[in-house]
């Protein structure tokens, strides 16, 4: 009677796990508010600044309750590691919040960024063991993406951009689905291709290559072609990383650091503009050069304090300035740069800290973690999201994006690479909730849970 009890308690904390992982999941794949009306006034309210007291309750009391349940867990060590970057990270940006236009505002985002974080490390700590986690992601990943499906043929005046649309009618024909933008849909099916292609690693194969296949077609008819172009190029930089790591790295940094400086050159050279429209590209790559034109400037006279946590863009203090005369990007909801965001966000410290956390950190987890004895589709997986993300940023600005699935997924990705840098083959006994570490390579890898840490 007492193992009879024991099962089933612990099969009813394996039913509230899976429930919690798939609310948090879909909380940020999904939303409280799928289908966004595309003529609502909210369209245009400032960056970060869309959140009403509902949802800043919800995700409150989600926060808890994930908060509560790792804590319950052995390895609730793990969590927001590492520590003492983010908290220097975490001091800073609220340091530079008291200069900001609206310090309340940029506190209240600075939190709402805390909590984002804490979910999405829960993510990889709630499930029981691996197997869990792939079966809950597909589940996951097919009402995501059945739900955007559905919105294009049911629902195509809301799933599709439409000529009629309050802003952009020019992405007339678009598929942006259950999301608000076709780039958010575009970068969202990228990492579902990802993920579609783990699953089936993971002993799903045909549920697994339905949905990076559904979701790869996705991309192509959403008109991100930023994210269509690059979605090939970082499955094979991965499959270089792989192999051969140091000059995956070098391929990496060496990547980020031309792009950003040629799309930023472009904005401020007319000469190299010129140069590059020669040569058969937009110069302005889509207009953005317009808006790191704004950012640059902005930046070269708060290059320490940036101005304040996601308090610059579409402040009223933006819309009066003199630049509200001569230029739209005053209109513009973000620099559509990551890197330059965190210039505005908080000056070159800022910047210098979240390329330490975002880049240079997960570098060395990705290579502890491409040569230890672990999962290596997992890890194969966090390392394309993490790629992906990384060279996104460079035309969009992710990073701290407090709703939505992008900065929500990169997330998983970076804790995730951590957690696979020290990690080793693991198993779960059924008659025991412990888990026991193996040095046997032909072990089964049936844990995300991690045993050591550094």
């Amino acid at each position: 009677m007492a193992d009879t009890g024991k099962t089933a308690k612990l099969e009813r904390r394996a039913a509230f796990a899976a429930f919690l992982f798939l609310a948090v999941f879909g909380y940020f794949w999904v939303g409280l508010n799928p289908f966004p009306d595309p003529n609502a006034t909210s369209l245009s309210t400032p960056y970060g600044g869309t959140s009403n007291v509902l949802n800043q309750l919800i995700v409150i009391a989600m926060s808890a309750v994930v908060l509560h349940t790792v804590l319950q867990s052995p390895a609730r060590h793990l969590l927001l590691r590492p520590y003492g970057l983010l908290i220097c990270l975490l001091v800073w940006l609220l340091f530079t919040g008291l200069f900001a236009g609206d310090p309340s505002a940029a506190f209240r985002r600075i939190v709402f960024a805390i909590l984002v974080c804490l979910c999405a490390n829960a993510v990889l700590l709630i499930p029981r063991d691996g197997q869990q986690f792939a079966k809950l992601m597909c589940i996951g990943l097919t009402i995501t993406t059945g739900l955007s499906y559905f919105g294009v043929i049911a629902l195509p005046h809301l799933a599709i951009h439409q000529a009629t649309d309050a802003l952009e009618q020019s992405l007339a024909g678009d598929w942006r689905g259950h999301f608000g933008h076709k780039n958010v849909a575009a970068a969202a099916m990228v990492y579902a291709v990802f993920f579609g292609f783990y699953i089936a690693k993971a002993g799903q194969g045909r549920l697994g290559i339905l949905i990076a296949l559904s979701a790869g077609f996705f991309v192509l008819h959403a008109g991100g072609k930023t994210s269509a172009a690059m979605l090939p190029a970082i499955l094979l930089l991965a499959w270089i990383f792989e192999r051969w790591t140091g000059f995956g790295t070098l391929l990496l940094v060496g990547g980020l650091v031309s792009l950003n400086a040629m799309l930023l050159t472009a904005a401020m050279s007319s000469s190299f503009s010129a140069l590059l429209a020669s040569a058969g590209i937009d110069p302005t790559f889509t207009d953005r050069g317009s808006i790191w034109r704004l950012a640059l400037s902005a930046i070269a006279e708060r290059p320490i304090l940036g101005y304040g946590f996601q308090s610059f863009w579409q402040t009223d203090a933006l819309f009066n300035s003199g630049q509200a005369m001569t230029t739209w990007a005053v209109t513009a909801a973000n620099s559509h740069n990551g890197y330059v965001e965190q210039l505005i966000n908080g000056g070159i410290p800022a910047l210098v800290m979240v390329v330490i956390w975002l880049v240079i950190l997960p570098i060395g987890y990705a290579r502890r973690a491409l040569a230890g004895k672990n999962d290596v589709a997992l890890t194969r997986l966090f390392l394309r999201i993490w790629l992906f993300s990384l060279f996104l940023a460079c035309l969009e600005s992710p990073f701290f994006g407090n709703s939505g699935p992008i900065w929500f997924t990169m997330l998983i990705a970076v804790f995730g690479l951590r957690l696979q840098a020290n990690a080793g083959l693991v198993v779960s006994a059924p008659s025991s909730p412990a888990l026991k570490a193996s040095l046997d390579p032909s072990s089964p890898v049936d844990a995300l849970v991690i045993l050591k840490s550094r």
